[in-house]
């Protein structure tokens, strides 16, 4: 059926025969086609199925996720399989049926144009699908680890996004923290960096708040969040090493390696904001499926890699809250300073780096949604996890 795309939805028709081309509009997405549902139904005028009385039918979002799918690209019969029996976890509209295809129920949602399902509701469909494909993939190999019996005792604090990884890749060494007469490097860098840091951090963890909210939420509680506070984390660890000597705050994360004992460390890159948001919803769906611990270490290990190449921006603090960061920066210096803490870098480098960054926030991009959406296909069709059909 060769119609245009603008057309409209017919619902004149019977619900029986508009039932009836709903199904034949299910074959034909499951055939790779890209028709949108009005402009089908609008040229279905003498549909017939034996499936027409089945209210059975795929979700508007599902049915919608596969055209757009087929749109992106090739996906194959198990992936259009899975979306069109997948569930939408989380909060938001639940499952819609298609409007014209079937009679309105007395209760719940109205039936509704796939095509005004806004990126919001496809993605969080798409999500759950991710969640379960980074459930499948599993842990990667890893060889077994020795201690090593000589190493410098070290503890890594600070920044959890350089900190983490830092730690991580030390372990993997053989090198784990800890130990009598360790010297503590509470790693940073300037705070606007390690407030998004911070966010994308939870976006690879538990998920939590989007990024305007998290801004805000900073703002309103009038506090930094815990582990950016550099000055209070070598506050916390000082008195636990004996005394502030044992404390090393390194505003240079290239100079942690030096610190802790070993020749190099790799300072995990950033990730841009899109990438980060579709890992922040993807937590959200992964923790349906796993412990907390595993979704941890499932994102890090499995999503992280997958979304590491993503070009685009940075989270970038909204301009409304960056006077208040920078009147935090200063306090944080003095902090360090009044501690006695020996630094290694430039204290100065503690300060929000914006002529680095752009004159506007990502808090007011309202084109996210459908970015994220877009990369959310992609992942979905990655040959690599079975989703895609090479050409």
């Amino acid at each position: 059926m060769n119609a245009d795309r603008g057309a409209t939805t017919d619902i004149s028709r019977s619900s029986t025969a508009n039932t009836a081309a709903a199904w034949l509009w299910v074959d034909h997405l499951r055939g790779g086609g890209t028709t949108p549902w009005a402009a089908w139904l609008a040229a279905a005028r003498d549909a017939d199925d034996p499936r027409r009385g089945d209210r059975l039918l795929p979700g508007a979002q599902q049915l919608e996720l596969v055209r757009r799918l087929n749109e992106a690209g090739r996906p194959a019969a198990a992936l259009v399989e899975r979306v069109l029996v997948a569930s939408a976890p989380g909060r938001g509209r639940q499952d819609l049926e298609l409007l014209g295809a079937v009679e309105p129920l007395a209760f719940g949602p109205p039936p509704i144009d796939p095509a005004t399902l806004s990126a919001d509701d496809l993605v969080r469909v798409a999500v759950g699908l991710i969640a379960e494909d980074v459930v499948g993939a599993g842990d990667p190999p890893r060889e077994p680890v020795k201690a090593r019996r000589w190493r410098t005792r070290y503890r890594i604090a600070g920044d959890r996004w350089l900190a983490d990884a830092m730690r991580t890749e030390l372990v993997a060494q053989g090198r784990p923290p800890g130990g009598r007469g360790a010297v503590a490097a509470v790693v940073g860098t300037d705070l606007a960096t390690m407030v998004a840091h911070d966010w994308l951090a939870s976006c690879f963890s538990d998920g939590g708040a989007d990024w305007t909210d998290y801004c805000a939420g900073m703002r309103r509680r009038d506090r930094l969040p815990r582990r950016v506070d550099l000055a209070a984390t070598a506050g916390r660890w000082a008195p636990e090493l004996g005394g502030p000597d044992q404390v090393r705050v390194v505003l240079d994360p290239a100079r942690v390696a030096k610190v802790v004992g070993v020749r190099r460390l790799v300072v995990l890159p950033d990730v841009a904001a899109d990438a980060a948001e579709l890992a922040r919803r993807t937590a959200g769906a992964l923790g349906i499926l796993v412990t907390p611990p595993r979704r941890t270490e499932l994102m890090r290990t499995v999503l992280r890699p997958r979304l590491a190449g993503v070009p685009g921006p940075r989270p970038v603090v909204p301009p409304e809250h960056r006077e208040w960061l920078e009147e935090q920066a200063r306090l944080v210096q003095r902090g360090i300073r009044a501690g006695g803490y020996p630094v290694v870098g430039d204290l100065d480098a503690l300060r929000p780096r914006w002529p680095d960054l752009p004159a506007h926030g990502l808090a007011a991009d309202d084109r996210q949604p459908d970015r994220v959406l877009s990369l959310a296909l992609s992942l979905l069709l990655d040959p690599a996890t079975g989703g895609g059909v090479d050409p």
